[in-house]
């Protein structure tokens, strides 16, 4: 076991020192594009400026023949295109496959000081997370790069999952982690073949009448992703790293789609991955906090003073919990609104609007 004191230490000679704190940057949406489809690629430019995350796919849904171009295009795009405040992430192949090193190896040696965090599939414990550590580590010296690349789980088998806390602690590197339905679905042996979101099959169902026994019995839909996310974000929480939630595969369903993410929303995640322009916009939506609930954040915020003690605004009472509930809320929508002008100005409207109604 390493001692704690070496924990922040680069774990090779002349790697760059390790974060202490993960930089929260918004990360609404991670936009996954196929970097060796040149229709695709093509249309980075466009796109960057409109998501906080772009992630370069080298993993599923590109064919074992495209691995090699999927990764050389990553590295064109990386070095072309000017992303501003967008980040650069890239989802590798996992560590048991035949192409994840070469992933690692060219990536971070090529591309490394533009490329802000690598998302790992298919992590299983914290010797996965080790294992990555030390080998960019390694090519971060090689290569000169003075800021860490961090790292990225994706939680998709059941071995992650009974392990997701140690996975979320294992190195100073890890930002984040995002939930992986379908090939958790798949470790599980769950019988749904569906790519996030509900199952109809999935319910529970209203007793019956005594006194009408056979009358109609209302059926409610249930989140078969609910434990997961509950668990994922606790380990997140607890180790100051970011919890996601993953895909939503059906692209035409917007209606739940949008549910789906605000559910992950509200149990504590950041943000959610989009996988169609469709998408984007949704996740820009929920993830974002909505005027009135910030205007009425700051409200509280200010009447609290130093956050101790009781208040009453509104016939409610507010504490010290429901002070750092607000303080989410605030800091979240302050750290948007300095890369969303929309949204700083429709947080200001509220505001202002809030105030006038005081005052009335």
């Amino acid at each position: 076991m390493r001692s704690p004191k070496d924990f922040f230490r680069p774990l090779a000679v002349g790697a760059p020192e390790p974060v202490r704190d993960v930089p929260f940057r918004p990360s609404r949406m991670i936009h996954f594009f196929d970097p060796g489809n040149p229709k695709m690629a093509a249309k980075v430019p466009a796109i960057a400026p409109t998501v906080d995350v772009l992630l370069g796919n080298l993993e599923d849904a590109v064919a074992a023949d495209r691995k090699e171009a999927a990764r050389a295009g990553l590295v064109e795009v990386a070095r072309s295109v000017d992303f501003g405040e967008t980040q650069l992430w890239t989802r590798i192949n996992s560590l048991d496959s035949p192409w994840a090193l070469d992933d690692l190896l060219t990536l971070v040696t090529e591309i490394g000081d533009r490329l802000d965090v690598i998302m790992v599939p298919k992590v299983e414990s914290a010797a996965d997370i080790h294992y990555v550590d030390r080998l960019v580590a390694q090519l971060e010296a090689r290569a000169g790069i003075r800021r860490p690349i961090l790292v990225h789980a994706i939680l998709e088998t059941s071995a992650g999952v009974a392990n997701v806390e140690e996975i979320a602690g294992a190195s100073p590197r890890m930002q984040g982690m995002s939930l992986g339905p379908a090939d958790l679905a798949a470790s599980r042996r769950m019988k749904t073949t569906r790519v996030g979101g509900g199952h109809p099959g999935y319910l529970v169902r209203q007793d019956p009448d005594r006194e009408r026994p056979d009358a109609p019995r209302a059926v409610f839909q249930q989140d078969l992703w609910h434990y997961t996310i509950a668990r994922m974000v606790d380990a997140c929480a607890a180790h100051g790293i970011l919890p996601y939630y993953g895909p939503f595969g059906d692209i035409k369903d917007t209606v739940g789609c949008e549910d789906q993410f605000r559910n992950a929303f509200l149990l504590g995640c950041v943000g959610a991955w989009s996988l169609h322009p469709v998408q984007i916009g949704i996740a820009k939506q929920v993830f974002s906090p909505a005027p009135d609930e910030v205007a009425w954040a700051r409200r509280v915020i200010a009447a609290m003073g130093d956050g101790t003690g009781a208040v009453m605004i509104d016939g409610k009472m507010q504490d010290d919990a429901t002070f750092k509930q607000c303080q989410v809320v605030a800091e979240l929508a302050q750290a948007l609104a300095a890369r969303d002008p929309e949204l700083r100005a429709a947080y200001d409207a509220a505001g202002t609007a809030s105030t006038a109604g005081e005052e009335r």
